[in-house]
């Protein structure tokens, strides 16, 4: 399945990350892909991060979702969405999982908050979701997530994922070895595909990567560099060994 990831630029406004996001949708549907994942937040923007970022505005923001949807309806394409979205009082990181018929098909919460947007009234979500596309199965690992709680990415595996999609920001950090290495051990210890997509951003020292379930980068976006990254993965290789040998009961 050709499987695209948007490392998009970082928008000045909600409307804008909706503007990008049409713009790259349709790039990903030139290009043949099936599925499509953007970077964490891409409407309206990650808080904290450096960034202006607007006042949440939910009516916005249901109405991106639903143009979303028709688009990737009329494209045929099925989309992974990172947004904000509040519930109940409370503003959660997640990201909406949509099919190629423009239908809702789940979505996923941040349920581990970096403890820098505990400032910014972002609440942890929780429970965790396996998504099917095409006869592929995938989960996704919100940023800190993926970097700091591998337990997130091996449940994905130990429920047969092959591919782990890790909407992300990452922005000019001290210590770029660490993010790099860290989306290859995410697909080495579990054998399985790691995609993980960044923000095209100044100083970027670590960006947009497609991981194999052998360790091996098949894919490295440029920095500061707005790209989509096509690759035609393979479920069949990952082959899940690792994550599957895994011994909960020893814990």
């Amino acid at each position: 399945m050709k499987i695209g990831l948007a490392q998009a630029r970082f928008p000045t406004s909600a409307h804008e990350g909706l503007v990008i996001v049409k713009e790259m949708m349709k790039e990903a549907k030139r290009k043949k892909c099936r599925l499509l994942c953007f970077p964490e937040s891409i409407i309206p923007g990650l808080r904290g991060v450096g960034f202006e970022v607007e006042e949440y505005d939910h009516r916005f923001q249901q109405q991106a979702l639903k143009e979303a949807c028709e688009l990737a309806g009329q494209l045929k394409l099925a989309v992974i969405l990172p947004m904000e979205w509040q519930e109940q009082g409370k503003l959660h990181l997640l990201a909406f999982v949509i099919r190629e018929n423009g239908e809702l098909l789940g979505r996923q919460t941040k349920n581990q908050i970096d403890p820098g947007e505990d400032f910014f009234g972002y609440v942890p979500g929780d429970g965790r979701s396996i998504f099917e596309v095409g006869n592929v199965k995938f989960g996704i690992a919100i940023c800190h997530e993926g970097w700091r709680y591998p337990e997130t990415v091996r449940w994905a595996a130990r429920q047969g994922a092959s591919i782990v999609f890790h909407p992300q920001f990452t922005g000019d950090v001290d210590n770029p070895e660490f993010f790099n290495y860290a989306m290859v051990c995410r697909s080495l210890e579990n054998n399985l595909f790691f995609a993980s997509v960044n923000y095209a951003l100044e100083n970027q020292r670590s960006t947009s990567a497609l991981i194999s379930p052998s360790g091996e980068r098949l894919l490295v976006a440029r920095p500061n560099t707005q790209e989509l990254l096509v690759y035609d993965v393979a479920p069949a290789e990952a082959h899940l060994l690792l994550a599957r040998r895994f011994h909960p009961d020893l814990f």
